[in-house]
């Protein structure tokens, strides 16, 4: 019979072993559970595989898809994001439609359900999603919770009515009862069921033969009458809130030891904002994941000195640090740091030990010091400065840090934008480029999105934003520096640098693969809204990357948008033009004009002759005229087969009929072949 001594020790073994091995509270052991599945990371409670998630959480990878589904549906539902931080998850969802016949009856439907939530730990976010129902005489509504014992089937009726009076009633990017609907939905919504009461058709089958209904990403559909024939197998983007749903707050969680879900010491409870339930953060100063022991983990402050400054000795404390003077005070508070030779409390000791004429012009200093301060402040709050603070991929830099590169010998370009200056930042071997924009951004917080959004964008042909200042006026942005300028420099500059059809190729076809992640490859597609030879800067092996679309120019929607006329005459849509509406269409336009621009080395708008490139095509049959334009440097050594393969995209690229011209990721896919 073992020692009482032995029996105490094996139970605290056991703990030992079960936070050694990432073991959580209902006993899951993550250890050699997979990680990741086509670039999201998948986090406890989340798990793929037997044993390596909590109830409801399960993930699948999709291999044929290279990305994680939801576990349990009765159609794949893909994830595109998942977050432990804010409980908040990306999904897929399938639009519900029906369809009508000539004698005005429905012969097909669906009513979008693919039971997603079998286990009930999500709910549709109301605060990110809006219901859209698309039709002409449709009445489309959700209906969500079966109710017991009541009137109604369902706990949850929410919808809207669209109409049409005509095929020409129904309006690009107007969604307010003609053609289209939306509204905003209640919270706690639990799935994506959807229902339509009939209306006749029969005199609108010939544009309007189905009707839809559909949650979505409020900031991820605007409406097109190209719509109301949409595909009946579409999937839509939707947010869902998720949490621990025990049917349990947080005081009730916490005791049940067993189920419990934050495991972490370093953890907190906090109660689910859609829905019963709970969520788990790592308390102020840890990071990392509540939900499995040992979880979280101190923050080591003094690592990070640009979003907690400290000008003394820092000392890394847990859950916080301690920044020392040389005198020995100190303080954790790094808007009221001691160190810092103007801080008010220093100011104050200073003048009590000196008097008369010294202590009145210290007084004056020191009132001169802090107002700056607070002019600094108020540039950074301004600049969406605590917004953009939260974003680990993007530095903030002190206005001291750059005043060294924005020097006159240093600058390398201006115009109406600002200007850009080439240099080092202090210790660091990379070169930069630190725009310095005239044009005054007016709204903070579009600056802060944009600025957060291009952090999220990180592919090789767009160029790579490092960070920005935002003690200044006009936000300073600071690029990885492109050693061969623009395209436009190269193209028709006043030494023009020879250009082989296969390098031209490739700055086509990645300059194209650029966009097209921009539009449909990333969570928040993004249209560049001024696509032209300037805006592509070549590296030294001619690799593009595509630049200016940081500040007022980056549109963060994935919709029509308008506005005031943006872009270069030579390379504007003219569809854009005349309906003030910017689609991703519009890019492709642009793109159309650079891709005519490269092969035939012509200016887009010509100054003397008041020519504009892509509006020459019309003059003759437009691919023969391509062809006719070709640059003699490339036109004699040149495939024929890739000139008419080139002429045919442009010539897409070019249509007045906005739904002829073919998507980005189209145009590259082509491109490619022809560089093979």
């Amino acid at each position: 019979m073992p020692s009482v001594s032995v029996l105490i020790l094996l139970p605290c073994l056991l703990v030992v072993a079960l936070m050694a091995f990432g073991a959580t509270a209902d006993g899951v052991n993550t250890s050699g559970c997979p990680d990741s599945c086509g670039g999201i990371a998948i986090q406890y409670p989340f798990g793929i595989g037997t044993g390596c998630f909590r109830k409801g959480f399960e993930i699948i990878c999709d291999h044929s898809m290279d990305r994680p589904v939801l576990a349990g549906t009765t159609k794949p539902v893909p994830v595109n994001h998942l977050s432990i931080r804010t409980a908040e998850a990306r999904v897929m969802l399938p639009v519900a439609w029906q369809c009508f016949n000539s004698s005005d009856l429905v012969y097909a439907s669906s009513d979008g359900d693919v039971q997603f939530n079998l286990e009930g730990v999500y709910r549709i976010s109301n605060s990110n999603n809006h219901l859209v129902v698309i039709g002409c005489n449709t009445l489309g509504y959700t209906q969500s919770q079966r109710s017991e014992g009541s009137d109604y089937s369902y706990g949850y009726y929410t919808g809207c009515m669209s109409y049409c009076n005509n095929s020409r009633s129904a309006m690009d990017g107007a969604c307010a009862g003609v053609g289209c609907c939306h509204l905003d939905i209640p919270p706690g919504l639990t799935d994506n069921r959807m229902d339509f009461d009939a209306y006749t058709h029969k005199a609108r089958l010939g544009f309007s033969p189905c009707d839809y209904a559909f949650l979505v990403d409020r900031h991820n559909y605007s409406f097109h009458t190209a719509d109301l024939k949409m595909n009946i197998n579409t999937m839509k983007p939707v947010w869902l809130d998720w949490a621990i749903r025990d049917n349990l707050t947080c005081s009730e969680a916490k005791k049940n030891v067993e189920s419990y879900a934050c495991v972490s010491p370093n953890s907190e409870c906090r109660d689910s904002s859609n829905g019963l339930g709970y969520v788990c953060n790592c308390s102020m100063g840890y990071e990392g994941n509540p939900y499995i022991a040992n979880g979280c983990t101190d923050i080591n402050e003094c690592e990070s000195r640009q979003e907690y400054p400290c000008r003394g000795i820092c000392r890394n404390t847990l859950g916080s640090y301690e920044c020392k003077c040389p005198s020995g005070s100190h303080s954790v508070d790094p808007f009221n740091d001691p160190c810092n030779p103007n801080f008010p409390l220093a100011a104050k000791i200073a003048i009590g030990a000196i008097g008369g004429f010294f202590t009145i012009a210290l007084a004056v200093f020191v009132s001169l010091i802090a107002k700056e301060k607070r002019k600094m402040k108020d540039y950074f709050r301004k600049n969406g400065g605590p917004i953009i603070e939260e974003v680990n991929k993007i530095k903030l830099f002190r206005k001291k840090e750059l005043e060294h590169i924005l020097k006159t010998s240093n600058r390398i370009g201006q115009g109406g934008f600002g200007e850009v200056y080439k240099g080092y930042i202090r210790d660091e071997n990379q070169p930069v480029a630190v725009k310095k924009p005239k044009i005054d951004v007016k709204l903070a917080g579009q600056f802060a999105n944009e600025v957060i959004i291009q952090s999220r964008v990180l592919h090789k042909n767009i160029v790579k934003l490092i960070g920005c200042c935002l003690e200044v006026d006009v936000p300073i942005l600071v690029y990885e520096y492109v050693p061969n300028g623009s395209l436009d420099r190269i193209l028709h500059g006043r030494h023009r640098v020879p250009l082989s059809l296969d390098i031209r190729l490739q700055i086509a076809t990645q300059s194209a693969k650029g966009l097209a992640y921009m539009h449909s490859e990333i969570t928040t597609p993004i249209l560049h809204g001024d696509v032209k030879p300037a805006n592509i800067l070549l590296d030294e092996d001619f690799v593009p990357k595509i630049s200016d679309f940081g500040t007022s120019r980056m549109i963060t929607v994935d919709e029509n948008y308008a506005s005031t006329i943006i872009g270069n005459w030579g390379y504007m849509d003219p569809e854009y033009v005349l309906t003030g509406l910017y689609t991703s269409k519009s890019d492709v336009y642009s793109f159309g004009v650079v891709l005519l621009e490269l092969i035939t080395r012509k200016m887009a708008l010509d100054p003397d002759n008041n020519i504009i490139l892509g509006n020459s095509l019309d003059i003759y049959t437009k691919k023969k005229r391509v062809i006719e334009l070709i640059d003699p440097e490339i036109a004699a050594i040149g495939n024929t087969g890739i000139f008419h393969s080139l002429a045919e995209i442009i010539v897409q690229c070019l249509s007045i009929d906005v739904d002829q011209r073919p998507e980005m990721a189209d145009v590259a896919e082509r491109l490619q072949y022809l560089l093979k």
